[in-house]
């Protein structure tokens, strides 16, 4: 489905956002990587903590992009129109965050212990990486949404 089928299907919905949106979303993404370093944690929660920072960035270029993901499946969503948002390049970082995704169900809802200390600090460093892809897109595409400071 693209965006314009998501819309049409209510999955995806229209919302205007602003700086400070954007800026308290960053700050969510900057708790939950620092977060997500923290070895006295299980990988589990770590590689969940990263991967809540990978999705506020996603949702941050959806929210740029004047929409919001909403209802059951928004995490899926969110992912599914990075490349449709950001260009072809996307495509494998969308790629790999919805594996996370999965992941990330599986260690939320049906058991633990199953995330390699692998898994957690390669999604840290995905979701790191991911930060600073969003910032330099928005100040290329929406430079009125970059957080003052540069985020």
């Amino acid at each position: 489905m693209n965006l314009r089928e998501l819309l049409a299907d209510g999955r995806v919905v229209a919302h205007k956002t602003s700086a400070r949106e954007v800026a308290d979303l960053l700050r969510v993404v900057d708790r939950d990587l620092a977060d997500a370093a923290i070895l006295q944690i299980s990988t589990d929660l770590r590689f969940t903590t990263a991967y809540n920072a990978a999705l506020q960035l996603a949702t941050i270029a959806l929210l740029a992009c004047g929409y919001r993901a909403k209802g059951s499946g928004h995490h899926w969503v969110t992912f599914h129109v990075l490349p449709e948002i950001m260009g072809a390049h996307a495509n494998a970082r969308a790629y790999y965050f919805d594996n996370c995704r999965s992941k990330r169900n599986v260690t939320d809802y049906d058991r633990a212990g199953e995330i390699s200390e692998h898994d957690a600090e390669e999604i840290r460093a995905e979701a790191r990486e991911f930060r600073e892809e969003i910032l330099a897109w928005l100040a290329e595409n929406h430079p009125n949404l970059v957080p003052q400071g540069g985020g």
